[in-house]
């Protein structure tokens, strides 16, 4: 990795209200563990009627719909660890959860633990910036944990797991399987789980009403009346799935930033610049879908990995369908990819369907991520990025005046950029914390820095303490929300 880093300016990120943001991390949650995009909505549909059932009040009911919401919140944190063990994130997690990993596959306690400890730290510091109840919070910090114990990551027991934890593993493993398999037998292996994951009273209890409870699923529901709305950032959705590649950190944020300064300089109104602050913010959503071994691959995609990568925008783009409140920001993010020529995807677009914000947008986002350091080659430097986007120009590829206005804002033009907070951080912590939250090793980021690294090893201890987490994802995730990094 290139000794010099340069961190994305924080953005005075737009909001929106907290039930946006839930569903927003839902779906990338859903794309990251292979699922439909709407399995978390009807776990979550199930969990709120398992409650009713069992005679819990309004409260834990509401509690147990935002742990199903937000259960695989962590997942995108752990990415690269179920890619090294099953071969494919996506792919693998998707068998896992519906039962399906062949005979033989690696996953036991010993190497999926420290897996499960990322995945629910992370997911309760997501519960914290979105300024959620203490019980959801909680119960996404346990939300690996079985009734017996053979959970993660404290390996709590029986009624040392909060009752919201037992609700949303019971009401996904009852939609995943009843969806992935015969409904008799989706409900056997409930039972099996039963006295494991849950207590067998209450596995009994949804396997004789699954009849109702599917039926009524089938039905859908307006899960978002009985969700928070008050505002939280938009930024956190874009941090929390750029935790799935390390060497994407910060990188929605740069897009945004440059964006916005260039869309000032373009004459833009103001609408148009927030519509594209908010899209550069969004348009990672589909990323998720692809797993970690097709991104980290060296050399240049297969033809098979391109149809997959293809299907990225596609599911920003649908993300907008299924959340309306980010209809027009999902469908300016979807076009990114596409190029004036017709030489992009997902919909193979030209100049004639290419309107100026798209066209800004696409130039923001090519000069950020040739700025950045790619596990397949090195950072450019920016004024050959600059040089290497308006050749890309006159070769058809991007709008040149977009091209100009977007390499003027890198160059400062557009507005002030705003300045880091250090206080909670010392210089050298934060440099430290930058380069872990890229995925640097502890050597590396000693080599770079010219230290030891066992003084690199001291000042991530130091960091975890003061931003009191004890992973580096979630150090990342605190780091980019406080605007350290």
């Amino acid at each position: 990795m290139p000794d010099a880093i340069h961190p994305a300016a924080p953005v005075s990120s737009p909001t929106v209200p907290a039930q946006v943001a839930v569903r927003a991390l839902a779906l990338a949650g859903d794309l990251s563990m292979g699922q439909p995009p709407d399995q978390s909505v009807r776990a979550a549909r199930l969990a709120v009627r398992l409650a009713q059932l069992q005679g819990a009040d309004e409260s834990t009911a509401r509690h147990a719909a935002l742990v199903s919401l937000l259960r695989w919140s962590g997942c995108t944190a752990n990415a690269a660890g179920f890619a090294t063990l099953l071969g494919d994130d996506v792919g693998g997690r998707e068998a896992m959860l519906r039962q399906g990993l062949p005979e033989g596959h690696p996953l036991n306690f010993a190497n999926i633990a420290p897996l499960a400890h990322i995945h629910c730290e992370v997911a309760g510091e997501v519960a914290a910036l979105l300024g959620l109840p203490g019980p959801v919070e909680i119960g996404l910090r346990h939300v690996w944990e079985h009734y017996d114990g053979s959970g993660a990551p404290r390996q709590l027991t029986h009624e040392a797991i909060p009752p919201v934890v037992y609700l949303t593993s019971l009401a996904g493993d009852l939609e995943i399987l009843s969806r992935t398999h015969p409904v008799a037998a989706a409900c056997q292996m409930i039972l099996q789980l039963g006295g494991v994951k849950y207590p067998n009273a209450m596995a009994q209890l949804a396997v004789a009403h699954a009849p109702a409870l599917l039926a009524a699923l089938e039905q859908g529901g307006d899960i978002d009346a009985d969700l928070p709305a008050h505002p939280v950032a938009l930024s956190i959705v874009a941090e929390l799935i750029e935790l799935k590649l390390p060497w994407l950190t910060g990188y929605s944020r740069r897009v945004a930033e440059l964006a916005v300064r260039a869309a000032a300089l373009a004459g833009l109104d103001p609408e148009q610049g927030q519509r594209l602050e908010r899209a550069a913010l969004l348009h990672g959503i589909g990323r998720a879908s692809v797993s970690n071994t097709i991104w980290e691959r060296p050399g240049r995609p297969s033809a098979a990995d391109w149809e997959r990568i293809r299907l990225a925008p596609y599911w920003t783009a649908r993300a907008g369908a299924l959340i309306p409140a980010l209809r027009d920001e999902a469908e300016l993010a979807s076009r990114l990819y596409e190029r004036l020529d017709g030489s992009g995807y997902f919909r193979n677009l030209d100049r004639d369907s290419l309107a100026m914000p798209a066209r800004l947008l696409a130039a923001a986002a090519a000069l950020a991520a040739l700025c950045a350091p790619r596990p397949w080659r090195g950072a450019m430097s920016e004024p050959d990025a600059c040089q290497q986007l308006q050749a890309d120009a006159q070769a058809g590829l991007f709008d040149p005046q977009a091209v100009q206005w977007v390499v003027a804002a890198a160059a400062g033009q557009g507005g002030a950029m705003p300045s880091l907070p250090r206080r909670l951080l010392s210089e050298r912590e934060a440099e430290v914390l930058r380069r872990i939250s890229l995925g640097e090793s502890n050597k590396e980021a000693a080599r770079a820095m010219q230290i030891s690294p066992s003084t690199v090893r001291t000042h991530v201890e130091s960091i975890f303490r003061k931003l009191q987490c004890s992973t580096r994802a979630a150090a990342t995730l605190k780091g980019l929300s406080l605007g350290l990094i």
